[in-house]
């Protein structure tokens, strides 16, 4: 990638996370579509349609909230912007209804955003002056509450969640401790969460931090809805479109990793350096092995992108395997 100026903080303080990484992967596209399917506050979308002249945006997201931000935000592009509310896994089906055949790229940035944390009502905090209800629903016109969700799963389901999604260390004595006290409220969820684990134990952070990234992937439904996504990316998407997802926590770059590198060497299973006989197919170019993170002066500016891991592929016509286990 080309160096890019520092990207400025934009409209209402929100600062698009490895903005200029963006920028920069949809750049070769030239005129054409990018799906925004997590198009949140439409920092990413602004950028791309000030950057790139010949793209149009079709932003997809399912807070009412953030898309009202996103409209006002993006009113001044006109016709180059369409927003819709929807669920990422829902692209296929919202772009039959358009009647839209044509996709050039998709973005996903996954995840919370500020504005969310800051509204105690929503219930994705774990800060005691943010104390609210147990929400976390992305959309809150459907689906289960976090207060449901700990209502109804059993002890060794979360232990688990807790391990597999946030990698917590002490997950069997956390969910013990919060199944038992059934607390009501983000605060005192939080607060039995690091009553459970004294901070001499502690290794890794707040425990709480971890034990809300669960829930809210719970109540979600994030990594199945993730892994639907990006199914529905890589049928839409042209040969030579691109796809670039940024992931926050391990459990969705996990994903990610695996599905961009099973695109790029077909999921080979034949050994090393033999030509390919298992019938795989290669869809993919991997734009780069490792994830672009974000730079310290970016994570200064803005906190949020410590944890920030963004993956690209480009697709491609499906063809063998030159050779088995050869990547792109």
């Amino acid at each position: 990638m080309t160096d890019r100026p520092r990207l400025s903080r934009s409209e209402g303080g929100h600062v698009p996370v490895l903005g200029n990484v963006v920028v920069d992967i949809f750049r070769h596209l030239g005129p054409g579509l990018v799906v925004d399917t997590t198009v949140g506050l439409g920092g990413h979308a602004s950028l791309l349609l000030d950057s790139h002249p010949g793209l149009r945006v079709l932003g997809l997201d399912q807070d009412v909230e953030a898309l009202a931000v996103a409209r006002d935000r993006l009113r001044r592009f006109g016709s180059r912007v369409e927003l819709h509310h929807a669920r990422s896994d829902g692209l296929v089906a919202l772009l039959d209804r358009l009647g839209i055949d044509d996709v050039s790229g998709i973005l996903a940035d996954l995840g919370v955003s500020s504005p969310q944390i800051d509204q105690p009502e929503r219930g994705f905090s774990y800060r005691p002056d943010r104390d609210g209800p147990l929400d976390m629903r992305m959309n809150r016109s459907e689906g289960r509450t976090a207060l449901q969700v700990l209502a109804e799963i059993g002890e060794g389901a979360f232990v688990r969640a807790l391990q597999d999604l946030a990698d917590e260390p002490h997950a069997r004595r956390i969910a013990r401790a919060v199944l038992e006290a059934e607390p009501r409220t983000t605060a005192a969820l939080a607060e039995v969460v690091r009553a459970a684990v004294p901070a001499a134990r502690r290794r890794s952070g707040d425990p709480a931090k971890r034990v809300f990234q669960t829930l809210r992937i719970l109540v979600n439904d994030e990594i199945a809805t993730l892994d639907r996504t990006l199914d529905a990316a890589f049928e839409v998407l042209r040969p030579g479109g691109r796809v670039a997802v940024i992931a926050f926590h391990s459990a969705e770059d996990r994903l990610v990793k695996r599905r961009f590198r099973a695109a790029a060497d077909g999921a080979c299973t034949c050994p090393p350096g033999l030509p390919c006989v298992c019938g795989a197919r290669v869809t993919a170019r991997l734009l780069r092995r490792k994830p672009w993170v974000a730079d310290a002066q970016e994570v200064a500016d803005n906190p949020r992108s410590a944890s920030a891991r963004l993956r690209a592929v480009e697709v491609q016509a499906p063809v063998a395997p030159a050779s088995a286990g050869d990547g792109p």
